[in-house]
């Protein structure tokens, strides 16, 4: 009988991973984790793969039990995370006995966290990824009294008399705050926008109830475009910065469609999406212009403080006798529906 977790308070929670990167090509959007950076670390901190399933716990509070001792962490926005109501550390591996309820409260100053589980999850896969894919019906949203298998339960590790953390592993943890700065970069139609385009780095923005993951809509005060042409539906990048017709921007997500016609005044970083991907409606984001080159120097900052914090891992995890969890593959949904069939 497989291991599992059991939720008792689901809220909105769905099984996530980071995406479908390269299948724009075929027309899906990538998808995946809205807080990358989250999501990646998560896995680091459990000894997964960076792209092993994981929870994406979206503003409400979730409960769940496991029912063998396994090894978790927890990442994203601030909340309350306990462990039978004790509380616990995020950004850090916690222990977690069989039978003990997992409880993840009053998230603030951002809208998602991130629960990753020593080797991982059970998902099925839909082109190499468990990514809900609104459009094609595809992904698992969790309900109350879903069972999740979980693949490689842990031994127990605490200390049995001190309970003393085992892990103090440093992860590095963004800023949260009421106030989020976003970094873009200068999009293809920026010169259509005239001296109006300023407007976009020195305004401030309140994201919009009617955002989601396909994209963020915000109000402000909006550049306005100088030339009339029109511009050709093509393919769009995630973080493209529109300017539709009306009084407000759209910002494209994971889950945007591959191709657009309006004009694109800035483009948000790889770095930038990840803090976007906190936004919450009601509110305030600014952006910041930044270079192509000081783009990938941020991107390559942050991918450098991941691989260190990797590299802490597993050397606490051999001195513990932990072995790294070898990723063990999902079953493709294609597969499941053929011998269903």
């Amino acid at each position: 009988m497989a291991d599992t977790l059991t939720i008792h308070r689901a809220g909105l929670t769905a099984v996530q991973d980071l995406g479908r990167p390269g299948r724009s090509r075929f027309g899906l959007p990538v998808n995946g984790a809205l807080d990358q950076y989250s999501a990646r670390v998560a896995n680091v901190l459990t000894g997964n793969a960076e792209n092993a399933p994981l929870l994406e716990i979206t503003a409400l509070d979730f409960s769940c039990t496991p029912s063998a001792d396994v090894l978790i962490a927890v990442t994203g926005a601030p909340a309350d995370f306990t462990v039978d109501d004790v509380r616990r550390p995020q950004w850090e591996p916690t222990i977690v006995r069989s039978g003990e309820t997992i409880r993840i409260t009053g998230i603030r100053r951002g809208v998602r966290v991130y629960l990753a589980v020593y080797g991982s999850v059970n998902a099925p896969s839909l082109l190499g990824s468990c990514a809900p894919d609104t459009i094609l019906g595809f992904g698992r949203q969790l309900h109350d009294g879903d069972e999740i298998a979980v693949h490689v339960p842990c031994p127990p590790l605490d200390h049995p008399v001190f309970r003393i953390p085992l892990f103090q592993l440093h992860a590095p943890v963004p800023r949260f705050g009421e106030a989020c700065t976003v970094d873009v970069t200068d999009g293809p139609e920026l010169a259509e926008f005239g001296a109006s385009a300023a407007r976009l780095f020195d305004s401030r923005f309140t994201v919009t109830p009617q955002s989601n993951h396909i994209g963020l809509r915000m109000s402000g005060e909006v550049p306005r475009r100088v030339t009339s042409g029109e511009v050709l539906s093509r393919g769009l990048p995630v973080g493209a910065v529109e300017v539709p017709a009306g009084d407000e921007l759209l910002v494209l997500h994971r889950g945007r469609g591959v191709t657009a016609g309006y004009p694109v005044l800035a483009v948000v970083t790889s770095t930038g999406l990840s803090a976007l991907g906190q936004a919450r409606p009601g509110q305030t984001v600014r952006f910041r212009r930044r270079t192509v080159t000081e783009a990938v120097g941020a991107y390559r900052a942050q991918r450098h403080s991941i691989n260190a914090l990797r590299t802490r891992v597993r050397r606490v995890f051999d001195a513990l006798h932990i072995p790294v969890p070898v990723p063990v593959p999902q079953l493709s949904h294609l597969v499941q529906q053929r011998s269903q069939s």
